[in-house]
């Protein structure tokens, strides 16, 4: 469904960036009554905890002894369900417009526009794109026989699959369109459940960033014929008219190989770019920006930043040093948006009304 707006949706406050400072300042926020939009270009919010280690063991979040990227983003979806925030996923802010009232209109890479009292950019290190593969002539096939982490596959029942990529992603992706029946989930998600013509792993060593587990069920595939790796890196593209045939295959030894290829599917995972924030007329310093530690303002009143995309003498990059930069943003953004009224600490113990807030006793208003 289009998220495309005829006229901007109004919000207290815009959180730009669903990683775990991002969320947590959507908590922090509804703390003290202050509603929010959330933007992210991922599908899904998490942040680097979902996309770079959703199931590696955390040990560095206060009171929880470990937990791992996927569970942590679990427990702040929840903390912060009576916020109800209004997320817009898959997406980009572009431009950001101060308004001759003092609000920020917003515009995204998917067509939605908010009109925002304050902004929060949490945006980690950056925006996720995809690790792109870079060869003459692969720009006709994108999105028709070429696709990158991230994208759906078009269908390959009975086609020639050529698949780069070592880690569980790529390996998975290879498996379920080989008819691995432990990988049956990761057919579904590549956008088929019927077996390919042949199937072809290739990654220039014989070695792995997947799980052991994954790695035997390749080798096991392989083994039966039901696939094959090949130990290389595609060095070009071969076509007849505008359809993609084959991919071609350095390796080590100095030979090449080519190899059929009626879809090329590139896993290679995501990589962080600051993207359009570097546009936005914020002061940066070494591709990040600069802050005010007592409310953790940008240079332009009114916009803060948190976590990793920000830097301040003493910076340190660690998810609890967000949840403190976070905290300190929300009360500066409060003076910003209710500036009409004092901004009182009430601590979640006593406060009756952080108590109603959260959904723990009945509401009076």
């Amino acid at each position: 469904m289009s998220d495309l707006h005829s006229e901007p949706l109004c919000t207290d406050a815009l959180v730009i960036g669903a990683g775990p400072a991002g969320l947590f300042q959507v908590f922090q926020l509804g703390l003290l009554e202050i509603g929010c939009h959330v933007v992210d270009s991922l599908s899904a919010p998490g942040g680097q905890c979902i996309e770079l280690y959703p199931d590696k063991p955390i040990y560095d979040i206060p009171a929880l002894p470990v937990c791992t990227g996927r569970e942590l983003v679990e427990r702040l979806l929840a903390q912060i369900a009576p916020m109800a925030p209004s997320f817009h996923l898959s997406q980009q802010v572009t431009t950001i417009a101060t308004q001759p009232d003092g609000r920020f209109e917003v515009s995204t890479s998917a067509g939605t526009r908010l009109l925002a009292r304050t902004i929060v950019i949490a945006g980690g290190v950056g925006s996720f794109q995809p690790r792109q593969l870079v060869l003459g002539g692969i720009e006709r096939h994108l999105g028709r026989q070429v696709f990158h982490s991230g994208e759906t596959l078009s269908s390959t029942a009975g086609r020639h699959v050529v698949v780069l990529g070592d880690d569980d992603a790529a390996l998975g992706c290879a498996l379920a369109l080989a008819g691995d029946p432990g990988h049956a989930t990761d057919a579904n998600a590549a956008g088929t459940t019927q077996r390919a013509a042949s199937v072809t792993l290739m990654h220039r060593r014989d070695a792995f960033r997947a799980e052991p587990a994954t790695v035997e069920r390749l080798r096991a595939a392989c083994a039966a014929g039901r696939m094959r790796f090949v130990a290389g890196q595609a060095v070009g593209l071969q076509a007849s008219g505008d359809t993609l045939t084959h991919i071609t295959a350095g390796l080590a030894d100095g030979s090449t190989q080519s190899l059929r290829a009626d879809v090329l599917a590139v896993l290679w995972g995501l990589s962080p770019k600051l993207g359009p924030i570097a546009d936005w007329g914020l002061q940066l310093e070494r591709k990040q920006l600069v802050v005010n530690t007592e409310t953790f303002e940008t240079s332009v009143p009114g916009i803060f930043a948190v976590g990793d995309v920000n830097t301040y003498p003493g910076k340190k990059k660690l998810i609890v040093c967000g949840f403190h930069e976070a905290t300190l943003a929300a009360y500066g953004a409060a003076a910003r948006v209710h500036p009409e009224r004092p901004v009182q600490l009430q601590y979640t113990t006593t406060s009756t009304r952080l108590h109603q807030l959260l959904g723990v006793a009945a509401r009076k208003d």
